[in-house]
């Protein structure tokens, strides 16, 4: 009787689950694989986790490591030491993480520690700025990773440079845009708009979270003054993160942001509900890297406020323009959008919602040659 495979797949912050929901569906029709889900509670929130569980229709985590928040080597190093326990016990035949998050490195680095194999998804993105933790994240991933899983040819281009084997890079397409093509029309039912009282398509939305651009006051009074400057373009809603409230707060800027009147401020939402939104904007303002992409997919106006992206698909030919916290370029930009002036865009090849089950295939057709070593080796042989 042939031995069935166990894998086991990551989540720690909103961005994994809907990495991990496509890859979840394909894995879950292979009678010959055991696909486990361990959430490491790095968004603990139901605003910034459960509800998306729901909305992506995932099961429950198998194992829920509740390692909450902390400094980034506090909140990796709880990963960590929780994560090893999960695959002793376990001992699954590989390990998948997504994306770049603390969660992803810190599994990464256990599993391979205990020689089992990883694979990663998202592999090969580089905004060559190691002032983003994100970045040192991608590279160290990518570095101990045994499969990894590309969504453009950027990332072929990188992993290349940097010595990665070829045999080990494979360039699939975007699961996050499958998570889109499965949910569009689910999402299309969401009653968003009417709770937030918005009409039409005429709005701005915005996504805003990285600590460079809500962590210091300067360039958050650069967001609040690039609100101002298109406030009479149409309404801007933006789902504000708690700790950008706090911020706000904090700088004492509570009384400028309460007198933009077109501004719409939400507690964070959950995926079908941005969605609805994002799919009717007449632009986006982001700093996150998966922003970029599914506006890109949806052929809605992108700008990104930030000096740099990881994903050059999405400027190359794509809908996405950078712009850093240029306030005056943000605001023109924004104008010539209302405008209709827009750059003709297409989306990158292998973004057909396909993506999932092209990395279920490579890793069944190799999982001969995975070593069932199975977490073997524990941490009795590390130095005592």
């Amino acid at each position: 009787m042939t031995r069935r495979l166990k894998f086991i797949s990551v989540v720690g912050a909103r961005p994994n689950f809907m990495k991990v929901a496509p890859l979840h569906r394909a894995f879950s029709r292979i009678d010959s694989l055991e696909h486990l889900i361990v959430h490491t509670g790095q968004h603990y929130d139901a605003n910034m986790s459960k509800v998306f569980f729901e909305d992506l229709e995932l099961p429950r985590p198998d194992v829920y490591l509740g390692v909450g928040s902390g400094s980034h080597a506090e909140q990796t190093a709880k990963v960590m030491v929780e994560f090893e326990k999960v695959l002793l016990k376990e001992k699954p035949d590989l390990v998948i993480v997504v994306g770049d998050v603390n969660s992803t490195v810190a599994c990464s680095l256990a599993a391979a520690k205990l020689l089992i194999p990883v694979a990663h998804v998202e592999a090969g993105l580089r905004s060559f700025d190691r002032t983003m933790p994100e970045e040192l994240n991608r590279m160290v991933t990518d570095v101990l990773s045994d499969y990894l899983f590309v969504t453009e040819e950027s990332g072929v281009v990188n992993l290349k440079h940097e010595g990665i084997d070829d045999s080990k890079v494979f360039l699939v397409g975007d699961v996050m845009i499958d998570s889109l093509t499965i949910y569009r029309e689910k999402a299309r039912r969401s009653r968003i708009k009417e709770a937030l009282n918005v009409k039409g398509q005429g709005y701005t939305l915005v996504t805003l979270h990285r600590p460079a651009n809500v962590d210091d006051k300067e360039n958050l009074t650069r967001i609040m003054r690039t609100f101002k400057g298109i406030e009479k373009l149409g309404k801007i809603i933006f789902p504000i993160h708690p700790r950008t409230r706090r911020r706000i707060e904090e700088y004492g800027l509570t009384d400028e942001f309460g007198s933009l009147k077109g501004l719409v401020l939400s507690d964070p939402l959950g995926y079908l509900d941005f969605l609805n939104l994002m799919m009717d904007a007449k632009i986006v303002l982001t700093d996150s890297g998966g922003i970029q992409e599914e506006t890109t997919f949806l052929n809605v106006p992108c700008i990104t406020m930030r000096e740099n992206t990881e994903r050059p698909a999405t400027i190359a030919i794509g809908t996405n323009v950078l712009a850093g916290l240029d306030v005056e370029r943000v605001v023109a930009l924004t104008k010539e959008c209302h405008e209709g002036k827009w750059k003709v865009s297409s989306v990158p090849e292998l973004w057909d919602g396909k993506a999932a089950e092209r990395i279920a295939d490579i890793l069944l057709e190799s999982s001969e040659a995975v070593p069932a070593v199975g977490g073997n080796k524990n941490s009795e042989e590390s130095d005592k």
